[in-house]
């Protein structure tokens, strides 16, 4: 019922994802071959919000006023259906803030990697994920730099702004940790970094490499390059608050490859975007591709079936915030986690300031589903029945 609130509520782009997936797919699955997993979203992708996925008929029934909504695809690659699941984790994540500093850092592969993606994304993502983690909590268990265990939120990311693969990992890492008493420990370093980075770049070389070899046989080419070059680390200085924390970090959580917000243009054969370059002062820049060659960088970006991108670790990790995380609450005079579930309408009212069944037009709290429509279905494909077999059969 709030989509169309939803809908109303955001400014509609010029383009869409989906309408390049309709104009270009066939092109692009008779170029190169696809993984089942990569058809089935390109499919859901190009369905969401129409017919096909069904929807229901609203009226106002003090204005009259009325409206088909169709149903979400949901999908975590689709550019339209994040901002509810985003709010969502926002409001989850301000209940676990402790008031101390917290830090940004990035952990980047190289371009080295890039060959072995399309076969071997999931152990390269898990080492990535894991690798930047492994890192954060060698220097805290280190008592030069911290002595205790730490926390991480981290959010993966495979794309750069021209929809290149650039596999790196955003890290959120409070500035301290817990003792083996319970105790909450403060780092060491509060206005500065929380740790060295170039001696993070050197650890997180040894440990990536080291679980990539553990679950797969790396070439020997990609593995001397790799040990050549220099791994980017990146780490800001604290934020300002804690609150600025989730909202920094809420930009990051639920983003896809690209929003439709940033289509320029979209024609019979070519589509255009934005995108900021960093290499040159970050200034704002328009590409222009084919409408197969936009869907073939925007497909290296659909993650394997079931790969989780956004983790906890440490005292943040789902199974330790009810005992560790209360336990630093406590020390730091907080009140206690409690795990919550948000509804719809209270997304809607707390976060994007729409209040639940109000009417579009008149604005009163009379809006109502009068009528579902279900979804477009096919018919199933009829089988001949295999006769030979049949007979053959021994009952």
């Amino acid at each position: 019922m709030l989509i169309v609130l939803l809908t109303s509520f955001m400014a509609r782009p010029k383009h869409e994802v989906a309408e390049i997936i309709h104009r270009f797919r066939a092109d692009l699955e008779k170029q190169y071959e696809l993984p089942v997993q990569v058809k089935k979203t390109l499919t859901v992708l190009g369905n969401c919000r129409t017919l096909a996925m069904g929807g229901h008929v609203s009226v106002c029934t003090d204005c009259g006023s009325e409206s088909i909504s169709y149903n979400s695809c949901r999908n975590r690659h689709c550019p339209k259906c994040q901002t509810v699941n985003k709010e969502r984790w926002i409001l989850a994540r301000e209940s676990e803030l402790l008031p101390v500093p917290y830090y940004h850092m990035v952990f980047t592969l190289p371009h080295c990697f890039n060959e072995l993606l399309p076969k071997h994304a999931t152990e390269i993502y898990n080492g990535l994920l894991k690798a930047s983690w492994q890192t954060i909590q060698s220097f805290a268990a280190d008592c030069k730099f911290l002595g205790a265990k730490a926390g991480m939120v981290s959010i993966l990311h495979t794309w750069g702004q021209q929809l290149w693969l650039h596999p790196h990992v955003h890290c959120i890492v409070p500035g301290g940790g817990l003792t083996k008493s319970g105790k909450w420990k403060a780092a060491k370093y509060k206005d500065k970094y929380l740790f060295p980075k170039r001696a993070m770049s050197l650890v997180f070389r040894a440990k990536f490499m080291e679980l990539l070899r553990q679950k797969m046989e790396v070439p020997q080419t990609i593995a001397k390059t790799a040990f050549k070059q220099n791994w980017v680390v990146y780490a800001k200085r604290p934020f300002a608050s804690p609150k600025t924390v989730v909202e920094y970090l809420g930009r990051y959580t639920h983003k896809v490859a690209i929003s439709n917000h940033r289509l320029q243009t979209v024609d019979s054969k070519q589509v255009s975007f934005s995108y900021k370059d960093y290499r040159d002062s970050s200034q704002n820049k328009v590409m222009k591709v084919s409408g197969v060659e936009f869907l073939r960088r925007f497909v290296q970006h659909i993650l394997p079936h079931g790969f989780v991108r956004i983790r906890h670790y440490g005292f943040l990790a789902s199974k330790n915030k009810s005992k560790e995380l209360n336990r630093a609450k406590t020390d730091l005079n907080e009140p206690k986690w409690e795990k919550q579930k948000y509804s719809l309408e209270q997304i809607c009212e707390e976060r994007l300031g729409i209040k639940a069944n109000q009417c579009p037009s008149c604005h009163s709290q009379t809006w109502r589903v009068i009528r579902t429509l279900e979804p477009e279905r096919g018919p199933p494909a009829r089988v001949k029945p295999n006769l030979k077999r049949w007979e053959k059969m021994k009952w």
